[in-house]
Parts: structure tokens; sequence; C-alpha cells
């Protein structure tokens, strides 16, 4: 190659670096990761991208009706990109230009279902005349809906040692709820421990309470829902429940 090729060349490819790096990084799911987009915008960018191409929708809806139909069959470790990718309908490359694993979409899914969920309780918030131990029964109602409504997949993936992935995700949602809790309330009700902490210590509570609701089945669901809200602490039960207007108030 003779040097006016090579510095072409060397030019192209340059031009080329630049402009993938002035690309926006799309999310190749919707989880929030650290250090880079938050939830909200990871949202906010897929729905973007969905109006630019509908194909995208009918993409994503694909993968996430396959995942949920084999993941009810059998735990997601044990599903392969190929295996999903013919169930779709679509080939792996494709699967490949938005998420990982077999995993990704599925968690998408259920976060999803639980957001749904937790909107209702919002609007309730909103609309006032609710107790904060009120609103926790509802909200844990609503998640025992959704563990009802996706039940195949988490037995199958609380069976298996080698599938912690749904698990850790359902630890990872109720973390966050209870951060986004403890943001709402007023400081005087708030206890005055690290709130990471205190999340973490909530979220494998609630879990575990669904895990067990899982392993036996002589417990109901009201019972899942009864020693939830029976075992949550005072700070979180007692008084009106924390409303958007007070949060407002607060963080101007």
């Amino acid at each position: 190659m003779g040097g006016h090729e090579g510095f072409l060349q060397l030019c192209c490819t340059h031009l080329i670096d630049r402009c993938i790096k002035a690309l926006p990084e799309w999310p190749r799911n919707g989880l929030p990761h650290e250090g880079r987009t938050t939830r909200g915008q990871d949202q906010e960018g897929s729905a973007l991208n969905d109006r630019i191409d509908p194909r995208i929708t009918r993409t994503v809806h694909a993968f996430e009706q396959a995942v949920v139909e084999l993941a009810s069959a059998r735990p997601v470790s044990q599903i392969t990109v190929a295996e999903l990718a013919d169930r779709a309908g679509v080939t792996r490359a494709t699967f490949y230009n938005r998420y990982s694993t077999p995993l990704d979409p599925l968690i998408q899914v259920l976060y999803d279902d639980l957001e749904r969920a937790h909107r209702r309780e919002d609007e309730l918030r909103a609309q006032g005349g609710h107790s904060a131990r009120e609103l926790l029964r509802i909200a844990t109602a609503g998640v025992a809906d959704h563990v009802e409504r996706f039940m195949d997949v988490y037995r199958n993936s609380l069976a298996d040692p080698a599938d912690s992935g749904v698990y850790e995700a359902l630890v990872r949602h109720f973390g966050e709820y209870t951060l986004a809790f403890l943001a709402r309330a007023e400081p005087s009700g708030r206890p005055g421990a690290d709130r990471k902490v205190i999340a973490q210590f909530m979220a494998h509570g609630f879990a575990g309470a669904i895990k067990a609701w899982l392993d036996d089945p002589s417990v109901t669901k009201d019972d899942l829902v009864d020693a939830a809200v029976a075992c949550a602490p005072a700070w979180w039960t007692s008084g009106p429940a924390p409303d958007a207007a007070s949060q407002q108030r607060r963080s101007s």
C-alpha cells in the first residue's frame, strides 16, 4: 500500500472512530447502571428510539414475549441466546444489538410490570386520604399480584441455584423502592441510620418473604401481605403517607 493510500485509510479510520464516539450510547436494557444513565433516562432514550423506528418496538416485544414463555418452562440461566432468538423470530445479531444475556429482556419485563403496579400506588398517594400503612398494604398486594402473573418464572428461577438473577433483580427493585420512600418521608419521620443499609435490609426482607410464600403452598397471598405489613418498621407505617407535594417543598 502506497503512502498516499495509507494516509487516506488512516484518515477514514480516524473519522469513523470520532463518529462512533459522538453517537449516543443506547442502553442494552432498561436497568439502571451505576455511573451511567438513570432508569428514567434509559426509558426516554428507548422511547425515542422506538418512535424513530417502529420495528424496534416489535422486536423488543418479540424478545420479551419469547423470554417469558421460555422462562416459564425452565430457569432463564438454561436458556441460550440462539434459542431465544429463534423463538422471537430474529437473529442472534439482532439480540446482541440490544441485550447481553436472556436475563436482560426478562428483567425488563418484570421491572416494567412492577412499575405499573407502583404507578397505581403513586396515584393513590397523590389523591391523599390513605395512611402509610394502607399504602404499604396496597403496594405489597400489587407486588404479590405481579408475582402471581409471573409465578412460573419466579418459581423456576428461585429453584435453580445457578439462576440468581431474577431474585437479585427483585431485591434491587425493593431497595430502590425503599430509597424512594425515605426520600419522600419528612425528616422527623426518617431513621437516622444509613439509608442504603436500611434499603438493603428492607429489600432482602421483602424478597425473602416472597420466596417463603412461593416455597410453601400453604402460605396464601393474604398471608404474605399481612406478614409484610406486620414486619414493617414503625417509621414506615405510622402517620400519614408522604406525598409528592411535601417532597417538592423539601427540595425547593
